[in-house]
């Protein structure tokens, strides 16, 4: 009996139905943008300084500047400075002393400012932006900078959740049901995110977009890739990976003409609702209908698809299968995966490559918006190497092979991310170009683990081996923004150093993988084991 593949290759493996899917598609890979990287400009902390009556009385009659004004509100160093405890702090003394001059009030004070006595900041922030982010609203600076690190971590955790049960609900239920479902989750939640009138409502909400956005975008890739040919199955995953990247451009232009953070999460969230009109332009997967025994949707389907793409269906091909023959059923376990020697090895190097994709990847782009240049510009700029990255990825994988060209991006990252500490801070040019390069070699490094770790598993724990692995992506993603943000508060440049040594030791660990260019997939344990021979 013929399979679906089989079909395809009479009906058209990339045909008008195909192209049309995966550009309805595309768009939805496309809004997750904001969700997975968002926290940028959502999150943006401008300058600040404790807000001191007196000292903003005094600074109108003498006509300060905001530099100005700022020497005498915050003690210790400005923002380039390193003391950044004392910059939460504001002096105990009475600026309303008519003795007070404009040139230098602190001396009429104290010989020694450094004696003057200091107090908690007890009358809010000022921040200097023109627009406004969740830091500004909800004071979100100093001691509860670390509410900053849990909105972004706790979309990670929905993230986690939601991938492992969306495999279940998928399989179960169907991916069309799913899809739909999570859009409209997401849609529903994002708007409750951008009208929260407290940070705790915010958290809860985001940790619902979190649960069913990732899901979504899975859904979205299972179905484009069910729906092609063999043959084109995995550049078709590959460019579902680059219409993320198309995401990131449209974020940044957003993003800087709507600086205001609520303005800018109804903005991205609304168009999420369109895509609840798929339920009329996007089937079910023929292949899904088959595996649970509704052989007569699916051959219903595949005719759609053969009318769309103009072909016809041959009488001896309207009878279908299965993928693949079922033989003896085997359960998959946890186990299966650390048993024996060589998948142990596989699956540990996995699962710490899937971390150090997450970690350089979201730490790369929070650390950017630490760096107090043109926050968008250099956004830009580092989306749009995604570009080559994924075309680097289609020209080697065939031709070089797998483990050297990922081995070799997730040393580029590491290296790009240590040189960077030490390019001084008056050559930016040199510092968004070394900042680029790190970007693209860890997005080379994130797409090809996404490819070589389900060709690395025998078939009865492939998605098991996938599921187990990925999920230390998410893992890495909540613990990224805490990791930034509060190394920062040590040294600006500490994150880079903890990066650099991840990224070189994940691209050492590569090499000691098979290379599995040519090689069909392992269908046994033995097979497996028997790879790096």
């Amino acid at each position: 009996m013929p399979t679906v593949d089989d079909i395809l290759e009479h009906i058209g493996e990339f045909n008008f139905f195909q192209k049309q899917t995966f550009l309805l598609l595309a768009l939805l890979s496309a809004a997750f943008t904001p969700i997975y990287v968002g926290i940028v400009f959502l999150g943006f902390t401008p300058d600040h300084r404790c807000r001191s009556p007196g000292v903003a009385e005094l600074s109108r009659r003498c006509g300060w500047s905001l530099a100005e004004e700022l020497n005498y509100t915050v003690p210790g160093p400005g923002p380039e400075g390193q003391a950044f405890p004392r910059r939460c702090r504001r002096y105990e003394v009475d600026w309303n002393q008519s003795a007070l001059g404009c040139v230098d009030p602190l001396a009429g004070l104290a010989a020694n400012s450094s004696l003057l006595p200091l107090g908690p900041c007890r009358h809010g922030w000022v921040y200097d932006t023109p627009g406004s982010s969740i830091v500004t609203e909800f004071n979100l600076v100093y001691t509860n900078s670390w509410m900053l690190d849990l909105f972004q971590s706790a979309v990670n955790v929905g993230f986690f959740i939601g991938s492992v049960g969306i495999g279940y609900t998928a399989d179960r239920f169907g991916r069309k049901l799913c899809l739909l479902i999570t859009i409209l989750i997401n849609a529903s939640s994002g708007v409750l995110v951008a009208i929260s009138p407290t940070y705790t409502w915010m958290l809860i909400f985001r940790l619902i977009q979190g649960l069913v956005s990732k899901a979504g975008w899975l859904i979205g890739y299972i179905l484009i890739t069910e729906f092609v040919g063999l043959s084109y199955r995995r550049t078709v995953g590959i460019f579902y990976q680059v219409a993320f990247t198309v995401g990131l451009l449209v974020l940044a232009g957003v993003a800087y003409a709507l600086p205001h953070w609520r303005w800018l999460q109804f903005t991205v969230t609304l168009p999420n609702f369109c895509f609840l009109l798929y339920y009329w332009c996007v089937p079910e997967s023929p292949r899904w209908l088959i595996s649970q025994n509704k052989d007569a949707k699916a051959m219903k389907i595949i005719k759609h698809i053969a009318k769309k793409n103009g072909k016809s269906l041959p009488a001896s091909l309207q009878s279908l299968g299965p993928d693949e023959e079922v033989g003896e059923k085997l359960n998959p376990s946890f186990l299966d995966l650390v048993r024996t020697p060589q998948i142990r090895k596989h699956t540990l190097i996995l699962m710490y490559n899937w971390f150090t994709s997450s970690v350089l990847y979201q730490g790369l782009i929070m650390h950017m918006g630490l760096a107090g240049s043109n926050i968008y510009l250099d956004f830009l700029y580092s989306a749009l190497v995604e570009f080559p990255a994924a075309f680097i990825i289609l020209v080697t994988i065939d031709r070089v092979g797998r483990r050297h060209p990922w081995a070799a991006s997730n040393t580029v990252a590491g290296a790009a991310c240590l040189a960077s500490v030490f390019i001084p801070e008056d050559l930016h040019w040199l510092r968004v170009t070394v900042a680029c390069l790190g970007r693209m070699g860890i997005t080379m490094a994130y797409e090809m683990v996404c490819l070589v770790n389900a060709e690395l598993y025998p078939t009865f724990i492939r998605n098991l081996g996938v599921l187990v692995c990925s999920s230390m992506c998410d893992i890495g993603g909540i613990i990224t923004p805490f990791l930034v943000y509060r190394l920062t508060n040590i040294w600006h440049e500490l994150p880079l150093v903890v990066f650099a040594v991840v990224g070189l030791i994940a691209g050492g660990l590569v090499l000691l993988l098979p290379e599995t260019k040519g090689k069909t997939l392992p269908e046994t344990i033995e097979e497996a084991e028997n790879m790096q021979r």
